[in-house]
């Protein structure tokens, strides 16, 4: 919290003369003002040294040239004044970009390197472009498809051209010719998305660290451990894929806020941009932001942040939330989240900030009551919301966070557990990321950062400073990154799929390698240049060769048995014939043969849910009969069986008969009905399609 008296007789106490303080800019600590220039928040060069750019003595805002004309700077200059940038030299600002934008280039040229090796996409139909996607992402194009065939219908007609890279160098293999390829359109968008985030990962890095070789050490890192961002760099077009880009903006945004000693308005509508862009195409973007608020207020309880600061990005966020139920078309799982639930608790627990101190207890005890009220606040409000306004489309999510600490089982926990990337994090994690020395650094600069606040935590404790401490301490964006990083790797361990926060908060952290706030000691006496290098070469030893094994990875994508019972469903099924299966493979035939699906991998709906569940009961052990009269309920005209989803398993516990002897223990012991049909789908199923993989039952209506 913001020390400050808590009765009259400490406000009136007596404080000694401070010395005369340089005038600070609006922006702490900017990465323009070169690494060694001394500023409010940086050590004072090393002895007998002059700043990066030759100067002494402090750097005069007033001084700097007014805005010069043409319509890029005047853009500049206005983004500037809007966002609270203090202006820097030209030379400086132009060599951040150009290198933002060629570590842009750099990472789209990577990425289409690996997905055109691993899946040969560039020489597939559409057909099996579309069959090479998986799950939701298939959804995504869906819908887009859907939309698609109304800006046909209104006559609006676009062309886009994408080319990808091959192997063996730079070349256009094939151009997609209008909107009707989804599938080529989303890998394009997916790919620029990515680009743009890699430059502002460049940014980030740099901004955060005061120091261009922080953005280096951030892009090399993340381009050294790219295989531990699990399933999302093999299979782009995924919701998060959408998202990611604008959390490494939203995130950038928050550090810029917490460092500025004013804020400005544009900074905090950008900051609402950005997280109703992440928020909207992915579902779990309310759970990351929920670990911003956690941290963000532990920043504040403890001192690092003032309380109107955290004010204005609580209704930021609020806002963001209330634009996403909109836009959304009432989400209501949205208003009923632990997100949600959280924000309204701080808010509250900032405006009863007189009545906290007010209590006589010490620091530490009022930190510890300011922490309760928010967690047990927000879990007793997310529970009581959701049972006022009858929501449970989240529910399994909660029940997956109790499986992994106890031994609680249900069948939609099981379908998640069951899978690898739900899964905790495998033991070899920690060890691929000590080979590229990214776990090294990252902790030499944790521990720093843990010293210092242990440093300001003790004055507070012990009251030796009480006296002298200034109102609030500095360095608050080094606290919450340090207290996200925790966060991340919290839902890293416990969802092995959350890496994908995990590791490019590594890399970020590890930019701080290079920062004269944490190691102006060490820069005293080496050149910060040789101490990132060093540390570059050494990281790279293991990086270069993950970099090979991915570049070495080719394969062709070909799943002929599934081809087959697209055509077929096409060419002998009404329009309207409605189709019950695996939720991957109902994506596919939503997706390629526009037929009506009782189920798909939307699974955070909980009517879908409940549908998917019945649908599954064809791998139980239940009666052909009883899931065939559930199966008429849902008005299912054909059942895609497949039979490796009777047998198949990933783990002891993990067949769908072992999960559903979890859910339905009174048939345990019986066979289960899949493979009876298999054998024979008579009498109250109908063979009418069968290959080495799916077999088609038709439902015999009674």
């Amino acid at each position: 919290m913001v020390l400050q008296a808590r009765n009259k007789h400490r406000e009136a106490a007596p404080k000694p003369p401070q010395p005369p303080r340089a005038s600070q800019s609006p922006l702490r600590g900017a990465p323009d003002a070169g690494a060694g220039e001394p500023g409010p928040e940086r050590a004072p060069p090393s002895p007998g040294r002059k700043g990066a750019a030759g100067r002494k003595g402090p750097r005069a805002e007033s001084a700097a040239p007014p805005a010069r004309g043409g319509l890029g700077g005047r853009l500049a200059a206005g983004l500037r004044g809007a966002l609270g940038l203090r202006r820097a030299g030209r030379g400086r600002t132009w060599t951040t970009l150009l290198l933002a934008a060629f570590a842009a280039v750099l990472h789209w040229s990577h990425i289409t390197h690996l997905f055109e090796n691993d899946r040969h996409f560039s020489h597939l139909s559409t057909l099996e472009r579309e069959m090479a996607f998986r799950t939701e992402m298939v959804i995504l194009a869906s819908w887009y498809r859907i939309y698609t065939k109304i800006m046909d219908l209104i006559g609006i007609q676009t062309k886009i051209c994408w080319t990808v890279t091959r192997g063996e160098g730079l070349s256009p293999i094939e151009s997609c010719e209008g909107l009707g390829d989804p599938a080529c359109f989303y890998v394009a968008v997916i790919f620029i998305l990515n680009g743009l985030m890699m430059a502002l990962f460049f940014i980030y890095g740099t901004y955060l660290s005061g120091s261009r070789l922080g953005g280096l050490v951030t892009v090399l890192c993340f381009f050294f451990n790219h295989g531990e961002c699990t399933r999302v760099m093999w299979t782009p077009p995924l919701r998060e894929s959408f998202s990611y880009p604008f959390l490494v903006l939203q995130m950038l945004l928050v550090t810029h806020i917490l460092r500025a000693t004013k804020l400005y308005r544009g900074s905090l509508i950008a900051l609402c941009i950005s997280n109703v862009f992440f928020m909207l195409p992915w579902q779990f973007a309310q759970f990351v932001l929920l670990t911003q608020i956690a941290s963000l207020f532990a920043v504040y309880v403890v001192g690092y942040i003032d309380i109107c600061k955290l004010q204005k990005i609580i209704y930021i966020h609020m806002i963001s939330l209330a634009l996403c139920f909109v836009l959304m078309f009432g989400n209501s799982m949205l208003l009923t989240s632990y997100y949600a639930s959280s924000l309204v608790i701080i808010w509250g627990i900032l405006a009863m900030k007189p009545h906290f101190l007010r209590i006589n207890v010490s620091e530490l005890s009022l930190w510890v009551i300011q922490g309760c009220f928010w967690l047990f606040g927000t879990v007793i409000l997310k529970y009581l919301t959701s049972k006022i306004f009858g929501i449970a489309d989240d529910a399994h999510i909660g029940n997956l966070l109790t499986s992994k600490f106890f031994s609680y089982k249900d069948f939609d926990t099981l379908l998640y557990t069951c899978a690898a990337e739900f899964d905790f994090m495998e033991k070899e994690t920690p060890l691929r990321y000590t080979k590229t020395l990214l776990l090294p650094v990252v902790l030499v600069v944790f521990i720093a950062i843990v010293r210092k606040i242990v440093s300001d935590m003790w004055g507070v404790l012990t009251k030796q400073q009480t006296h002298i401490r200034k109102p609030q301490f500095d360095h608050g964006e080094l606290v919450y990154h340090a207290l996200q990083l925790l966060a991340y790797t919290a839902l890293g361990i416990l969802i092995m799929r959350l890496k994908l926060f995990l590791t490019p908060h590594m890399c970020v952290m590890a930019s701080l390698i290079c920062s004269r706030q944490l190691f102006g000691w060490l820069f005293c006496k080496v050149h910060p240049g040789a101490v990132v290098f060093a540390v570059l070469a050494a990281m790279s030893i293991q990086g270069s060769a993950n970099l090979q094994t991915q570049w070495n990875i080719v394969g062709e994508f070909s799943n002929l048995p599934q081809e087959e019972l697209i055509e077929w469903i096409k060419y002998s099924t009404k329009p309207d014939a409605v189709f019950a299966g695996a939720m991957p493979t109902m994506a596919s035939v939503k997706l390629s043969a526009l037929r009506p699906v009782v189920n798909h991998p939307h699974y955070e709906d909980a009517g879908l849910r409940a549908r998917t569940k019945i649908v599954y009961s064809m791998y139980s052990r239940k009666a052909a009969e009883e899931v065939k009269r559930e199966l008429i309920k849902l008005q299912v005209n054909y059942y895609i069986l497949e039979e490796s989803w009777c047998i198949r398993r990933s783990k002891p516990g993990c067949s769908m008969p072992e999960i559903w002897d979890v859910e339905d223990p009174a048939n345990a012991g019986k066979p289960p009905l899949c493979n009876l049909l298999v054998k024979d789908s008579k009498p109250h199923f109908t063979t009418v399609f069968q290959n080495s993989v799916y077999k088609v039952l038709e439902v015999i209506e009674e």
